[in-house]
């Protein structure tokens, strides 16, 4: 682990040329993630019912025991395997993959997140520094050329991606997603590196973006946490959000209900947590 002063943060939109470092970001958070899920639906009562009947079934027409017994948690993996990344999306978002180019279209003209451990003159010295050269403009043009119109209508639904820069390293990221309801939005795609973390800078970024979303006139903000994080559900818990449905008699909480996402059986993969601003 390493000391980081917050300080020295930039929470600026991702750009093109943050690409690929932001994958990176994700791949890492996603880490485990899945085999997490996997295991949580296998252990549950109902899916070791339906294991068991078919098993039996095997037994009666197979010669070995442990072939009836494997081939169904066998077979039953796969079929997770291929059909949770489609029903999870990816770190919280409702969709399967992210347009990462929509989301960094003219990502420069926006101003940053709040950072309250910055000072103003600090910050500006900092965004001087970050401005991009004409050669490093000239390499992201040169990766990919997009039509300007195309990538317009990309960028209503590509959602933002905001990344947290300390001289040029992206410690981490967190997301607002295309997805909205008037009032309301979704946060998701949280990550910070391994290296960086119980710093406070998830929390950061949150609270940076749970502003911005307030300026814009959004009043309640959703985060979908996977199955079986007890880490996120403590660390949204200490910022103030609620498991959704907890609170009984909530005002506005039934018309504005966000389903969790949902695997194979209807069981639910996600618990909604919710913030009120």
């Amino acid at each position: 682990m390493v000391r980081l002063d917050l300080g020295d943060v930039v929470l600026r939109r991702m750009q093109d040329k943050d690409i690929d470092a932001v994958k990176a970001l994700i791949k890492e958070g996603c880490e485990g993630t899945e085999n997490r899920l996997i295991l949580y639906l296998l252990t549950r009562s109902f899916a070791l019912l339906m294991l068991a009947i078919l098993s039996s079934v095997l037994r009666c027409v197979l010669n070995s025991f442990i072939m009836a017994l494997v081939a169904p948690v066998f077979i039953f993996i796969i079929y997770l395997k291929l059909t949770i990344p489609r029903s999870v999306g990816i770190l919280g978002s409702s969709r399967p993959y992210w347009d990462y180019m929509g989301s960094s279209y003219h990502a420069d003209t926006k101003p940053d997140l709040p950072n309250p451990h910055t000072g103003r003159a600090k910050l500006e010295k900092t965004r001087r520094r970050k401005k991009p050269k004409e050669k490093e403009k000239d390499k992201t043009n040169e990766r990919e050329q997009v039509d300007e119109d195309e990538l317009k209508e990309r960028a209503k639904v590509a959602g933002e991606v905001w990344v947290a820069d300390s001289d040029g390293e992206i410690m981490g990221c967190v997301a607002r997603d295309g997805w909205s309801r008037d009032g309301v939005c979704r946060i998701c795609r949280l990550v910070v590196q391994s290296w960086y973390r119980r710093e406070g800078l998830g929390r950061l970024l949150v609270q940076g973006l749970e502003s911005r979303t307030k300026q814009s006139g959004i009043r309640r903000v959703y985060a979908h946490v996977p199955f079986p994080s007890k880490v996120g559900e403590a660390f949204f818990r200490r910022l103030g959000y609620r498991l959704q449905g907890e609170t009984a008699g909530t005002e506005g909480e039934d018309d504005d209900y966000e389903e969790p996402e949902k695997g194979c059986l209807g069981f639910p993969l996600t618990k909604v947590f919710v913030k009120d601003l």
